[in-house]
């Protein structure tokens, strides 16, 4: 009986097991962080273009905007999933593969139907059902394997499999099908065009018909494209707001972010042959000032950054990328004045003042220490689980000679990450050193007792 259940094709956990993700589609100065197995980058011009996107969307579908985190995933496949706890993911791959703002905001909007409509919960519901009829043919068929009918027992085991994966399949394609309306709900009471969705559905057909071609369409996670994009196409038929196009500005805004993202992504001779010297637009010496700053080659990077701010002096993502390129050069006096005046036209992004901070106490010199400190304070009260700003204000801390406050924002750093154990250990070198009953003093008592809990509950999973 072993030999024969050992032969048996992965069971149906294996399947579901990648569906407790709702996916749209799935077809085979930058920081970076790890999440969950995922490996994560942020770039607050990035962040802010796709927020103008999503905050719209997610009202209309009755979401607080500051409720849902926005992520990017450092993976060149085409895909876009949410999680639980109002967790949006979307794929350098994806971004770098739409020619169009609508493109993309036709995907958030589907995405934000999953998690409007709370699709993650339904589905779990979805998975216990389907799995019944998988239990039930176990037990008849391995009680026909027991009695001797081998063959006959794994029959049974196979066709309970198979129903279960079907009833969960097409209970998936519903709800894609839901995501899908609800989506074209959004864009019209945003009054935006359906036609992006149906763009990327028809951008990516071909390779899911190739994929597909002899797959049975009851087995499929997404409907049929074929049908997906013909139901589309007659919603987006019947909106006022069909043939409205995305305006100068949102397309210039999309060229110049994705073109960062390619020369950051991907290998520089490959942005340097995509943006070549003959392409004198402002998106292709974006790229291309990235790529060189990649290589790394920072007297071309600086020329090209040079000339992009003699056109816009004001864009702080320029300013931001001058800024950095000179601290990487070793001229880190000369990368200050960028970045606060980057942070002074960008008062709201954290990222750009940590960056600030970082440069101040790379000069060594104690006169920026404080300064330091204060923006660090400031970033880390807009982005509190930004685990780079904690480590530099620890450094600060440090340097200024308050040892209690360099522990516990060690602390925060290690907490921010969910290594639990260093944040219990930091945690409690700074209670040690803190006023009892301060603020600072109840905040390390705080990460020591949800720490203690959540290292339990990892252990318990």
């Amino acid at each position: 009986m072993k030999g024969r259940l050992s032969r048996l094709r992965p069971l149906f956990g294996l399947i579901v097991a990648g569906l407790l993700l709702a996916t749209f589609v799935a077809i085979p100065s930058y920081t970076a962080r790890a999440q969950g197995g995922l490996a994560l980058i942020r770039d607050t011009e990035t962040e802010r273009v796709l927020r103008g996107y999503l905050d719209p969307i997610l009202i209309v579908a009755g979401l607080s905007p500051t409720s849902v985190r926005l992520h990017l995933v450092n993976d060149p496949s085409i895909n876009a999933f949410v999680a639980e706890g109002q967790n949006m993911f979307l794929n350098t791959g994806i971004l770098m593969a739409l020619d169009k703002p609508n493109q993309i905001t036709g995907v958030i909007a589907h995405e934000t139907g999953h998690m409007a409509d709370g699709h993650l919960i339904r589905a779990q519901a979805g998975m216990k059902a389907a799995t019944v009829p998988l239990l039930l043919s176990m037990a008849v068929g391995v009680a026909a394997m027991i009695a001797g009918a081998g063959d006959a027992g794994q029959a049974i085991l196979m066709a309970g499999q198979q129903i279960a994966e079907r009833t969960f399949l097409a209970f998936s394609r519903t709800q894609e099908s839901a995501a899908d309306q609800a989506g074209m709900r959004y864009l019209t009471a945003t009054h935006q065009s359906g036609m992006g969705m149906v763009e990327v559905f028809k951008k990516f057909e071909n390779q899911e018909i190739l994929s597909a071609r002899r797959s049975d369409p009851f087995a499929q996670t997404h409907p049929a494209p074929t049908d997906r994009i013909s139901a589309l196409q007659s919603l987006v038929d019947a909106s006022p707001y069909r043939d409205i196009k995305d305006s100068p500005e949102s397309q210039y805004a999309w060229d110049m972010m994705r073109a960062k993202l390619r020369g950051y992504i991907q290998r520089p001779e490959f942005t340097l042959r995509q943006y070549p010297l003959s392409d004198t637009s402002k998106a292709g010496r974006y790229a291309r000032a990235m790529a060189y700053f990649k290589e790394p080659n920072m007297k071309m990077a600086l020329g090209e950054i040079e000339g992009l701010l003699k056109d816009e002096p004001d864009n702080p993502y320029f300013l931001e990328m001058y800024g950095q390129i000179n601290v990487e050069m070793g001229k880190v006096n000369e990368g200050i004045e960028p970045y606060r005046r980057a942070v002074q036209i960008l008062p709201d992004a954290p990222l750009i003042r940590i960056a600030l901070a970082a440069a101040l106490l790379g000069s060594e010199n104690p006169k920026y220490t404080a300064e330091a400190a204060q923006e660090l304070q400031t970033a880390l009260s807009q982005d509190y689980d930004e685990s780079f700003g904690w480590y530099e204000l620890a450094q600060a801390y440090g340097r200024l000679g308050q040892t209690g406050k360099a522990e516990l924002a060690t602390a925060e750093r290690y907490f921010a990450i969910d290594a639990f154990p260093q944040a219990m250990q930091f945690a409690g070198r700074a209670q040690r050193q803190l006023q009892p009953g301060s603020t600072d003093w109840q905040r390390a008592t705080d990460i020591l007792a949800i720490a203690q809990t959540q290292q339990k509950n990892q252990r318990d999973r």
